[in-house]
């Protein structure tokens, strides 16, 4: 009976172990990703009009900076869709 409490609680011990270790793997993926986009915007600025490194240490970043770009840019289009118009439009979110 002893052994049985012990193995249910140490079952659930590991299941309440493996869903923080879920949830703090999502956060940290998301930490990371908001930081790629923050390098981005501080690398490409001049994009949205924000003061930019100087041109030749953007120019020796964009061969590393291809996909953060190509997102940065997946993401402008992305906020210019009809149905983001729309909400803008009915001041929704």
């Amino acid at each position: 009976m002893l052994k049985k409490l012990s193995g249910f609680f140490k079952d659930k011990g590991n299941l309440f172990n493996s869903i923080a270790r879920h949830k703090a793997t999502d956060v940290l993926e998301w930490e990371t990703s908001e930081l790629e986009n923050v390098f981005a915007l501080l690398v490409f600025g001049s994009f949205v009009g924000i003061p930019t490194a100087p041109g030749h240490i953007t120019l020796a970043l964009l061969p590393y900076m291809e996909e953060d770009l190509l997102l940065m840019l997946n993401k402008v289009a992305a906020a210019s869709g009809p149905i983001s118009d729309l909400f803008s439009k009915l001041d929704i979110g």
